[in-house]
């Protein structure tokens, strides 16, 4: 594994990997994505939980308006009222500049908001933001083809809390967010737990590969958003 920042590690596989879209933020930081504590108000967390809760319109995942695999990706997708619209887009300006910053880019164009729903049982699969991954005839990866070149950072903000034993809608269990490639010096893999109001914000490229792991119980809500950006 070889160092890219204070205290991440990246696995060594990746180095004879073709990855195009190849960029790591600074590595003199501790981390090389941020976890921007308190975004969100618990008070602003819970009403668009349940806003998300109450919505009897959620549609499945897709994928460039195909329905995905359930075996690869099994989500809920909801939609913003206005109101929670506008908390957001200002939540998300308070915190712009000092993205930006972390990163050393401008950011551009983004995509709508991705309210993505996972109850008792859904999860998604390892994948990057920004490629896909590209296999020899055993299945081995041998490097990544650029699908969304657009995708230069991914924001992610969540609205409920995970612990191992909810009680409420506001907690769930299982549900972590995994870096697939990225370890501590001990080589044990980067597995983020997240409380609601944090926004957890990484560059869309393979070194970031990630998953959710399957939620056992209660309900994860996360609102997710791609950002094109000027380096």
């Amino acid at each position: 594994m070889h160092q890219i920042s204070n205290y991440v590690y990246a696995r060594d596989e990746l180095l004879g990997l073709d990855i195009p879209t190849k960029r790591l933020p600074n590595p003199y930081h501790d981390f090389p994505y941020m976890v921007i504590e308190g975004v969100l108000s618990p008070a602003e967390c819970r009403v668009i939980t349940a806003a998300a809760l109450e919505d009897k319109n959620a549609l499945k995942a897709e994928l460039r308006g195909k329905a995905l695999d359930t075996t690869i990706r099994k989500t809920d997708i909801h939609t913003l009222s206005s109101e929670h619209r506008m908390i957001y887009e200002n939540r998300f300006s308070a915190v712009r500049s000092e993205i930006e910053q972390f990163f050393a880019l401008s950011l551009g164009n983004s995509t709508d908001v991705q309210v993505l729903g996972y109850e008792s049982g859904s999860f998604y699969v390892k994948h990057s933001d920004d490629s896909s991954e590209l296999h020899e005839r055993e299945g081995n990866i041998i490097g990544y083809k650029t699908v969304a070149p657009e995708r230069k950072v991914t924001t992610v903000l969540f609205t409920t809390s995970y612990t191992p034993h909810p009680t409420d809608t506001d907690h769930f269990s299982g549900g972590e967010l995994l870096f697939n490639y990225l370890c501590d010096e001990h080589g044990n893999t980067i597995t983020l737990r997240p409380e609601a109001g944090d926004m957890v914000v990484f560059l869309s490229n393979p070194y970031f590969s990630h998953e959710v792991l399957p939620v056992k119980e209660g309900y994860r809500l996360s609102l997710v958003q791609w950002h094109n950006a000027h380096m």
